[in-house]
């Protein structure tokens, strides 16, 4: 597919609005790039309506849907840490919202966008799906999405004005898709917390024990690989460095609130000998449990 970008400007936007209704959501712009590896973004053709520099960021007057279908970049928003864009992911851009992007130097990236407003736009962009606070959606690589826009691009490049109803059908039908995606996300991201949620209650129930994290997944119907993955993902770091550490804030807990031999609280904690359990303690608290015992500053 060829490169293509439209920037409607005011006298062509209030063509467009004699024209024929637009159903409440106006095109502002829309386009369809691929950037190359090792050249400057964005390039010297950006508009100045919607020009950027990397040190400034931007704000924009419209919403904004920009899909990246293949390379990998960087997106920031608001004050939120710096998000790593491959191919299938999509960010939303929100009025007056400060944000910055830009692919690596050595990937490049496609793009397609779409910038658009209207009060029918707004009633759309207010449902949950779509905040400000989370912009970043992973659609993968979705051939419905990808056509619908593509549509889009054919309808505003060849038809010209007398169009504006099929581009604004057809932005509807690409919220409608993100939407839809994006309950699907939410509804997987349901299941894995509730999953991770009741092997978590486990782990804590029997925090002593040496546990078989792989049975504790089957009991669950999924592999250890599902969970493993799963578990990271929502906690941050592996089950079995979680039970690890959860082992270690018990024996902690013990040596400051009992006066149980090291060696015993070794033994209550589910460690194999007093040996590999000072050498765990150490590594973990940066202290020996002896001195932890007694207080002494790391």
């Amino acid at each position: 597919m060829n490169a293509y970008r439209k920037y409607f400007n005011d006298d062509e936007l209030r063509q467009l609005a004699e024209s024929e209704p637009s159903w409440g959501v106006n095109v502002k712009t829309v386009g369809h790039y691929v950037h190359e590896p090792n050249k400057a973004y964005p390039d010297p053709k950006h508009p100045a309506s919607h020009y950027f520099n990397w040190e400034r960021g931007r704000r924009l007057k419209e919403y904004q849907m920009v899909y990246i279908s293949n390379g990998k970049g960087i997106f920031e928003y608001s004050n939120a840490e710096p998000v790593v864009v491959e191919g299938g992911t999509l960010f939303l851009l929100f009025p007056d919202t400060w944000h910055r992007y830009k692919p690596l130097k050595d990937t490049g990236w496609e793009e397609f966008w779409v910038g658009f407003d209207g009060h029918y736009a707004e009633y759309l962009m207010r449902q949950d799906c779509f905040s400000p606070q989370n912009p970043v959606l992973n659609m993968g690589f979705n051939t419905e999405f990808l056509n619908v826009f593509i549509r889009l691009i054919d309808t505003v490049k060849y038809e010209g004005i007398a169009y504006t109803q099929m581009s604004s059908c057809l932005v509807i039908q690409l919220l409608g898709l993100v939407y839809a995606s994006a309950l699907m996300t939410e509804k997987s991201r349901s299941r894995q917390e509730h999953i991770i949620r009741a092997i978590r209650y486990k782990i804590h129930q029997n925090w002593a024990d040496e546990l078989d994290l792989e049975k504790l997944a089957s009991e669950q119907n999924v592999s250890y690989v599902w969970f493993r993955k799963a578990f990271k993902e929502i906690m941050g770091i592996s089950p079995g460095q979680y039970h690890l550490n959860l082992k270690i804030e018990k024996a902690a807990q013990m040596l400051k609130e009992t006066t149980l031999l090291v060696s015993e609280v070794a033994a209550k904690a589910g460690f194999e000998s007093e040996f590999y359990f000072s050498r765990i303690f150490k590594k973990k608290m940066n202290i020996k449990p002896s001195d932890y015992r007694k207080g002494i500053e790391k």
